[in-house]
This record gives C-alpha cells, sequence and structure tokens, in this order.
C-alpha cells in the first residue's frame, strides 16, 4: 500500500514508540505536529506553558490485545492514565469500547514533547475501516499520516486500502460532474468532519482547507494509482481535473459500493418507516434524486455526530477534568485565532 514518506527519517516518531509496550499491529502519527497546516503557527504560540516549542503529536496505536497491552502500560507508563488507573486494564479496556472504539491519554511528556496517544483494537479498527460504523479513526486514515510500524496482518492492510477506495466513492457523490483534484481531497478530508460539533466549538472552521493545501503531493500518493484503475472516472492527471459519470446508473453503481453503515444511514433517511423497502432499491431512488449528494452528505455527517459526541464525553474520564480543561482551551484557542485571521 502506497503511503506517504516524509523527508526526515521518522527517528524522532519511532523514539516515541520505544516507550510504550511493542505489541503493535498498526501505529501512525497524524495531524499538524507531522504535516505542515496553513495558517498553522508550527507551535510557536506562547499561549500555553505546556506547548512551549511545537506542536503537540498525535499517535494511533492499533493492538490486538487491549486489555494484555493497557495492562503492560500501566506497568510502564501508570502516570499516562487518569484516575481510571486504579480500576484496572480491563475496564479501561471497556471504556474503550464505547463511543468510536479509542482511548486516549492526551498531554503526556515524551522526549521533550507534548503527545496524545490513542489504543484501538485491531478487530475495531479493521471494522471501522471497512463499515464506516463510527468513521473515526477511518477518517484519518483517509488523510496523509506517518506509518510507524505495520504487521503483516493481510486483513488489516486490505481494509486500510478499501477505506480510500471508499472515501473517493463517497466523494464522487458530493461533487459535480468536472472539478479539480484539490476539490476531490478537500472533499475526503472533510468527510470525518461532517456533523462533528467540535467543528462549530473546537476547530478552526477552515480546518479542511489547512490540512489539504499544503500536502496535495501526499493525497496524491494515497490516491493517484485508486482514481487511475476506477472504470467511473476520467483522470487527467497533467491538468490536475477529474470527470465522472453522474448519471442515475454512475450513482447508483457508486451507492453500491459505499461501506454498510453509511448505505444504512441513508436508508434510514430516505424510507419512510413501515415499508421496510431493501436497501437496493432504496439506493436506486436515491441514485435518481437531484439531491443524491445531499444525501450521501446527511448520512456521513449522523455517523461522525454520534461518535464524536460519545468519543468527546469519553475524554473527561481518561483525560482527567485538569487535562480535559487544558485540551479544551487549546482547541478554543486555535479555532479563535482561526476566525481572528479570516475577519482581518
Amino acid at each position: 500500500m502506497a503511503l506517504p514518506v516524509l523527508s526526515s527519517s521518522g527517528v524522532k516518531f519511532r523514539r516515541v514508540l520505544a516507550h510504550f509496550p511493542q505489541e503493535l499491529s498498526l501505529a501512525f502519527a497524524y495531524g499538524s505536529g507531522v504535516f505542515r497546516q496553513e495558517g498553522a503557527s508550527a507551535g510557536h504560540s506562547e499561549f500555553f506553558s505546556l506547548y512551549p516549542q511545537n506542536n503537540m503529536l498525535d499517535f494511533v496505536f492499533a493492538v490486538d490485545d487491549s486489555v494484555t497491552w493497557h495492562m503492560m502500560n500501566l506497568l510502564k507508563n501508570k502516570s499516562h492514565y487518569s484516575f481510571l488507573k486504579v480500576f484496572g486494564p480491563k475496564q479501561i479496556s471497556n471504556i474503550q469500547s464505547y463511543g468510536a472504539g479509542i482511548y486516549y491519554n492526551t498531554l503526556v511528556p515524551c522526549n521533550g514533547r507534548m503527545i496524545k496517544y490513542g489504543v484501538i483494537s485491531t478487530d475495531t479498527l479493521i471494522d471501522d475501516l471497512l463499515h464506516w460504523k463510527t468513521l473515526y479513526v477511518a477518517g484519518r486514515l483517509q488523510k496523509p499520516v506517518k506509518i510507524l510500524t505495520q504487521n503483516e496482518n493481510g486483513k488489516l492492510q486490505a481494509a486500510l486500502v478499501s477505506n480510500l477506495k471508499s472515501a473517493v466513492t463517497a466523494a464522487f457523490l458530493m461533487l459535480p460532474e468536472s472539478f479539480s483534484e484539490e476539490d476531490l481531497y478537500m472533499q475526503i478530508a472533510g468527510l470525518s468532519y461532517s456533523g462533528d460539533f467540535r467543528m462549530i466549538i473546537g476547530e478552526d472552521r477552515s480546518k479542511v482547507q489547512n490540512i489539504v493545501k499544503p500536502n496535495v503531493p501526499y493525497f496524491q500518493k494515497l490516491y493517484s494509482n485508486i482514481l487511475q484503475d476506477c472504470p467511473q472516472v476520467v483522470y487527467k492527471h497533467h491538468l490536475g481535473r477529474l470527470e465522472i459519470d453522474k448519471s442515475p446508473e454512475g450513482q447508483f453503481t457508486q451507492l453500491m459500493a459505499l461501506p454498510r453503515s453509511l448505505q444504512q444511514k441513508i436508508t434510514s433517511l430516505v424510507d419512510p418507516p413501515g415499508k421496510n423497502r431493501d436497501v437496493e432499491e432504496i439506493l436506486l431512488q436515491v441514485a435518481h434524486d437531484p439531491d443524491c449528494g445531499l444525501v450521501v452528505h446527511q448520512g456521513i455527517s449522523g455517523i461522525v455526530r454520534s461518535s464524536s459526541i460519545v468519543q468527546s464525553a469519553k475524554t473527561i474520564l481518561t483525560a482527567g477534568a485538569k487535562k480535559s480543561v487544558t485540551y479544551s482551551m487549546k482547541k478554543l484557542y486555535k479555532m479563535t485565532k482561526g476566525w481572528l485571521k479570516k475577519t482581518s
């Protein structure tokens, strides 16, 4: 699977991994601490003393056995956990299973930097990649990330590719017949933010644009092979333009290729209670609807909204009150800074 390679060797990220139990099926770093974002200050703000030099580094660790991994991590890094550590690894793993199925420790000092890391079971990750049950970690992996370690789990590797193909398909349904490559990547990058209440109260409104514009080459590395192999798109790579089939037949094919959870959300939006028509019949109706793209967007928003609310509520438990307030204030500061920049 072709994934973006940064100019740096990634040693600084792997040095962080050395502090944790090594039983990882996948580990990646993401966010503004890894990839440059437009409008970001590269972390030079002195607004928070906890962030004196750099943006926080964000990681996700996928593990085959969450209970065992948390047990080993508690032995190595007990201070990373909130008061929940007193309940032991089994209860931590139970709490992890709620919402998006990921457990975050945040504002953790490591190698002179502040880091945040999330732990998710491999099976939960694969399920999200294939079916978009929460679109939480799957959404992270639709954007460029720095892969640090990945085992030979063929099911996981196939799911990673499937997630990228699904992102392209969903974006096609919400775009016009002709559009630019950047338009496509903006649509893809925005999928996991659709319906996320944090985009209203905790994030820079220009976040999607800030992610895409400086990183178009990394998006191309993720998606160019998929676009070249897709029979429903004319990919004019030299012009940076694409044309897709917007006929009802073309849209029906795309709708049928969407992840299962999104198809179910679309079905619940369109099918009146009591009719109980099959999914194929409903998607055929949506394919003929001039507002097909809007229905798809509403379905994605419904998935993201539910998982983001529960996951954010979990933060109070997993981070503890003090860290939760500090982390929320940092997000609010970034949102305000972005808003002030747009209005200046």
